[in-house]
């Protein structure tokens, strides 16, 4: 398999205390275009924002390009502007200069509930009857009953360790909060406020006089337990990580034995020449992960062109070429017809159509101070993680 996966996290860049304050809007000041009842001609451009290995045409590879050929078909002429984080999708979307963008869990709410993102037409969306059911319908892409946005790839948060180093074989992330590990200064986890949710995923099960139910929705005492664990991992941390590339090669120079992780990096150690002995899993206690929506900007200059682009991003072909570069179970399932030609593999390593995988991650969200039960306004937002993960990291 042939892979590509740059995530650089989803970090601490413009910081949004409302809901309201994280839409940021358009520059025009107008109140958006109306939902489209058909796709009408490209108006010959698209800006879009992206994660980098979603847009390819080339650049990289001659071979990894569909971003030329959907030009070829629509005349819309791709600009596609990679960012790094998810704050920084949330605040480019924010000046109205863009289309689109590839938005994770993270951001999504606050790009519906704040009026940037526009609602979607998904009988405009020629492959959503191919796209996964579990994905479908999600907070994530889906606010006060409305479409935002098609899915386009997800993936889950893995506990990896060396087998020629970590032994027994770990099967929970206690593994990683042992203050007393033998692996300290050799444990890694991933560099971003999201992360505390692994902490109290972790928690959920080992503290349930806690009472955590959703891992994005903390009280002060739920959240306060989460930070203390962290505290107390951050003396036995020997990196954090959000760099895919450093991630990968930590474990294989040993520098890193155990942590968090994502499939793909799994995949690329094995699969090396010099191959890294490795395994991952999903501990028992569960895991954390993401889900990315296509979602166009309520003020996009090229509508059409968006549509077009999200009907021929969720192609079986291109979300195929997609997923094996990038390193994502995609979410039109008539992928994996195409991706087995490749690697009869692929699917089943990245539980492609998996509901019952799909289901029991606690797939990324925004934390809002609106816990989504009877507390009330006593969870802790955004803000509150982002100041609680600088304090922690030092």
């Amino acid at each position: 398999m042939k892979t590509r996966f740059v995530r650089i996290g989803v970090g601490a860049l413009g910081v949004c205390l409302g809901l309201a304050a994280c839409g940021g809007g358009s520059s025009n000041g107008s109140s958006g275009p109306a939902t489209l009842t058909k796709i009408g001609p490209g108006e010959g451009a698209l800006n879009i924002i992206v994660w980098a290995g979603y847009a390819e045409y080339g650049q990289d590879d001659p071979t990894v390009d569909w971003v030329t050929p959907f030009q070829q078909r629509t005349g819309c002429k791709v600009n596609a502007k990679i960012a790094n984080t998810s704050d920084e999708m949330v605040s480019l979307m924010g000046t109205g200069q863009y289309d689109g963008v590839s938005a994770s869990g993270n951001a999504t709410l606050r790009l519906m509930a704040g009026g940037t993102a526009a609602p979607i037409n998904v009988n405009l969306l020629t492959n959503y009857a191919d796209i996964n059911p579990s994905l479908k319908d999600q907070p994530y892409n889906t606010y006060q009953g409305v479409h935002y946005g098609v899915p386009h790839g997800w993936g889950a948060n893995l506990l990896m360790w060396r087998t020629d180093i970590v032994k027994p074989a770990p099967d929970s992330w206690g593994a990683v909060f042992d203050p007393n590990s033998p692996y300290k200064g050799h444990i890694t986890a991933y560099d971003d406020p999201i992360y505390i949710a692994d902490a109290a995923l972790y928690l959920k099960s080992t503290r349930p006089d806690l009472h955590i139910s959703d891992p994005y929705e903390l009280d002060s005492t739920q959240f306060e337990a989460a930070i203390s664990l962290l505290k107390t991992q951050r003396t036995v941390i020997g990196q954090y990580w959000s760099d895919y590339t450093k991630a990968q090669a930590a474990f294989a120079n040993r520098d890193t034995v155990l942590g968090t992780t994502w499939q793909v990096i799994t995949n690329l150690l094995l699969n090396d020449k010099n191959p890294t002995p490795v395994q991952a899993i999903v501990p028992k206690e569960g895991s954390t992960g993401w889900s990315d929506t296509w979602m166009m900007d309520n003020h996009a200059a090229h509508p059409n062109c968006m549509y077009l682009w999200m009907n021929w991003i969720t192609t079986p072909t291109v979300q195929s070429q997609v997923a094996q570069w990038f390193g994502e179970a995609p979410a039109n399932l008539k992928a994996c017809d195409i991706i087995a030609k490749a690697d009869p593999t692929f699917c089943t390593t990245y539980h492609v159509g998996d509901a019952i995988f799909l289901h029991k991650l606690a797939l990324w969200k925004v934390p809002l101070t609106a816990c989504g039960d009877s507390r009330g306004d006593v969870c802790k937002g955004y803000a509150d993680w982002l100041h609680a993960w600088t304090d922690i990291k030092g």
